[in-house]
């Protein structure tokens, strides 16, 4: 069955062949940075924002969930997970984008597959309650590559910079994107024979036994001293996944603005404005394409064979492996997430990790880790690559490093700008 927006039919959505001029207009764009003007669901930092959105991936850790607590320790109060940064925006004032990067922009690979293959993530300090994050971005690099099974396949580092209201950078994310000219219809029904997750009651106790034994390391030092190559880091459950985890996730951030979740006037007005992202179910109503996260009918109608997480949720999950593991006194600096499968409801991961190597790195005592996600398949979903620095005994604690002196500048320089329109506007955030 065909499912049909007002623009667009989603059973042939992705059959469109990449060409020269797409090609072109991807290379045309690579170093130009602009503004994001929009304001996510959360435009300033607060304990209440922190806490739900740690619990909304069921991470507890109370550096993140306990004001008390977290006021014991370095940081003289809470602190947000690292992921947070990405999820917090506040609209940024900035010039009008140029007509030849409009044109440049305007459909590029519209209705052309995509995958999100990795993300990797670098944190330069953290974000605490009362920070009002803005961010700035854009296309990194583009490389083609030309095959006789996929044909042509253009691989783009988009980068994403968050700073805070005093113009320091927090964090500055890459996602690669995969973009390919194969056909949904070469690729449907690849996955279509695999069969939902069912647990036995025996099963589901060896899944909370795992739970039971969880630990946050916390405030007990995980000193560089005390680790060695080929440590075990543990190991950590997630799910089996259900549609309450995703709903979780959705209800304290994770917006996917401007065509994500939404109810009532606000799904109207977004559906004016962005018709092609709202289509039809199968009673005819209108509701968002991001749904194959939860609505099984419609994973099914894009080529999955049932619904399916969200590759950040997992990004999450291996964030909180490696703060649980190091404690904290310890800074995750680096993370890299490079996606193997999908997470399909019902499914069940547990996390793993190894110690992969222990060095000095400018200074800082730091160990470099391998963490991955396996499910009760036996298959690797995904694999993440940390680095993390670790207090010691003899060179002393754990410190964040600067970020890049352009990037830096940049983050100055956009902020003054905003500050500059802001005026002129005659005030207001």
């Amino acid at each position: 069955m065909a499912h049909k927006g007002k623009d667009v039919d989603w059973s042939e959505a992705t059959d469109a062949q990449i060409s020269e001029e797409h090609i072109a207009r991807a290379r045309f764009l690579v170093g130009y940075d602009e503004a994001l003007s929009r304001r996510e669901n959360m435009s300033v930092a607060s304990e209440d924002h922190i806490r739900a959105y740690a619990l909304s991936y069921g991470d507890d850790n109370p550096l993140h969930c306990d004001a008390d607590y977290a006021s014991s320790t370095r940081w003289g109060g809470v602190i947000a997970p690292g992921t947070m940064a990405l999820l917090i925006c506040s609209p940024l004032l900035g010039d009008q984008r140029p007509a030849e990067i409009a044109r440049a922009k305007k459909g590029l690979f519209q209705r052309i597959h995509q995958i999100h293959s990795s993300t990797a993530w670098e944190w330069y300090r953290p974000v605490r309650p009362g920070d009002r994050i803005y961010r700035f971005g854009g296309e990194e690099s583009v490389e083609v590559k030309k095959s006789e099974f996929a044909g042509t396949s253009v691989l783009r580092v988009s980068r994403n910079v968050a700073f805070n209201q005093d113009g320091d950078v927090v964090c500055i994310q890459r996602l690669l994107l995969i973009h390919s000219g194969r056909s949904t219809a070469a690729k449907r029904g690849k996955y279509m024979a695999i069969e939902p997750a069912r647990y036995s009651d025996e099963d589901l106790a060896a899944i909370d036994a795992i739970y039971a034994a969880e630990q946050v390391r916390g405030a007990q030092p995980r000193y560089w001293e005390d680790v060695a190559i080929e440590d075990s880091m543990g190991e950590m459950a997630k799910g089996p996944l259900t549609v309450s985890d995703i709903i979780c996730l959705h209800s304290t951030g994770f917006a996917l603005l401007p065509f994500g979740p939404a109810t009532s006037r606000v799904a109207y007005k977004r559906r004016q404005k962005m018709p092609a992202s709202f289509v039809k179910n199968e009673r005819g109503i209108p509701d968002t394409i991001m749904r194959m996260h939860w609505d099984d009918d419609w994973a099914r109608a894009v080529g999955s064979p049932m619904a399916y997480d969200y590759g950040f949720q997992r990004e999450c999950w291996a964030y909180q492996f490696l703060t649980d593991w190091c404690g904290d006194d310890a800074i995750v600096l680096r993370m890299k997430n490079v996606t193997r499968k999908f997470n399909y409801l019902g499914d069940f991961q547990k996390i793993t990790g190894q110690v992969v190597d222990r060095r000095i790195e400018e200074g800082r005592a730091v160990a470099d880790v391998k963490v991955d996600l396996v499910s009760q398949r036996g298959e690797t979903t995904m694999e993440s690559f940390a680095t993390v620095a670790l207090p010691s005994r003899k060179h002393g604690e754990a410190n964040y490093p600067d970020p890049p002196a352009d990037i830096a500048a940049k983050a100055k320089s956009f902020l003054a700008r905003h500050h500059e329109l802001r005026a002129k506007a005659g005030g207001g955030l």
